[in-house]
């Protein structure tokens, strides 16, 4: 039996930055069609406006099928719903906000939808942390929002990795700012996204006894408290708790050793204790593959792992290559999910075993 296509919701971004271009330019290609069945909300207006700076440059954007219902979408053509006014003015390059209105307006629909079950999956283009901001939107990025709508009330949280196919860097604290970085810092809160990295590099990309380093906070990793005492009072017990419930830990690791010597090859995942720690490293060796996935939520969402580009948007230079391997993984890591619950749905029950006599006795109606 032919197995389904996975219908993904794509969120259109910052109308004035890349999202458009990035988004029409991976489309052109017809083979990505083969993988999946893409709805982009957000505006036809808007989608001509950047499908005509692709023809001038002699480059043929897709075939867009508008549709009322994402349940309506067909296979071949990008599936487009107008959840974005029309009349909203185009300005690339620009920080407007009808720009952060009409990305808003795009990434709220798309959340109904996926909600609902008519989209499988959620692929963001990026937007500006700055003019999105309105009265149901006060987050610094998507992550934070999804985790507010995703959470399940709470119960779950959310972790933002960066990857490409050689490193998955994760954040103990996200988008704060560097001043506030020590005072978020807790042994609890780091040993948590250990295991939420874990859990996720088990079931979102098959690693079945995944290996994580944690970078230190400060030069040296403190040099034993020489250079501060955060290794020693927080990090250090956050990796011997998660390495109690099963995580296979280790460090923490000066931050400009580790990258420099490419100790990062040894690992399944990084855990960096700021953003730009992990970050800027992370770019320096991936802008072009780079992508961003929220990690620990029931829903599957990844991203560009660059931004809006406002000096380059409506130029036609904007690389598509990030977004296509943000579209890769999105599909690698749906597909990988549901490998590894239907292998983990029926788990055998452990048996109890009596040693206390000289015989040992197999009882099936105890639990060890």
């Amino acid at each position: 039996m032919e197995e389904k296509l996975i219908k993904i919701g794509i969120s259109q971004g910052d109308s004035n930055g890349i999202g458009y271009e990035i988004i029409l330019k991976a489309f052109s290609d017809q083979r990505m069609f083969e993988l999946c069945i893409p709805v982009l909300y957000g505006s036809n207006k808007i989608a001509s406006f950047y499908g005509k700076l692709l023809e001038n440059a002699e480059i043929a954007p897709p075939e867009i099928q508008v549709i009322q219902d994402a349940a309506k979408a067909v296979q071949g053509k990008l599936n487009l719903i107008r959840c974005v006014d029309d009349s909203a003015p185009v300005e690339p390059g620009r920080s407007t906000r009808a720009g952060g209105k009409a990305s808003f307006q795009s990434l709220e629909a798309v959340v109904a939808d996926l909600k609902k079950g008519t989209v499988q999956a959620l692929l963001t283009a990026p937007v500006n942390k700055h003019n999105i901001q309105n009265d149901k939107f006060h987050f610094p990025g998507h992550t934070e929002y999804l985790e507010k709508k995703f959470s399940d009330g709470g119960a779950r949280k959310s972790l933002m990795i960066l990857l490409n196919e050689q490193l998955r860097v994760a954040l103990a604290t996200g988008h704060i700012p560097l001043s506030e970085v020590k005072s978020k810092l807790t042994t609890e809160g780091i040993a948590e996204k250990l295991m939420i990295f874990n859990r996720s590099l088990c079931e979102d990309f098959g690693i079945l006894r995944p290996r994580i380093a944690v970078l230190a906070l400060n030069p040296h990793a403190g040099d034993n408290g020489l250079i501060g005492k955060e290794e020693i009072e927080i990090i250090r017990p956050a990796i011997e708790e998660a390495d109690k419930n099963g995580v296979f830990v280790f460090g923490p690791y000066a931050a400009d050793g580790f990258f420099g010597a490419q100790t990062y090859r040894l690992f399944d995942g990084i855990v960096a204790m700021y953003h730009d720690q992990g970050l800027a490293p992370f770019k320096a060796l991936a802008m072009d593959d780079g992508v961003n996935f929220t990690a620990g939520l029931p829903i599957v969402r990844t991203s560009p792992a660059h931004g809006t580009a406002y000096d380059i948007a409506g130029k036609n230079e904007a690389s598509a290559s990030s977004f296509r391997h943000a579209l890769y993984t999105l599909i690698d890591v749906c597909g990988n999910r549901k490998n590894y619950f239907a292998a983990t749905a029926n788990p055998l029950r452990k048996q109890y075993v009596d040693r206390s006599g000289d015989k040992e006795k197999l009882d099936l109606t105890k639990e060890e």
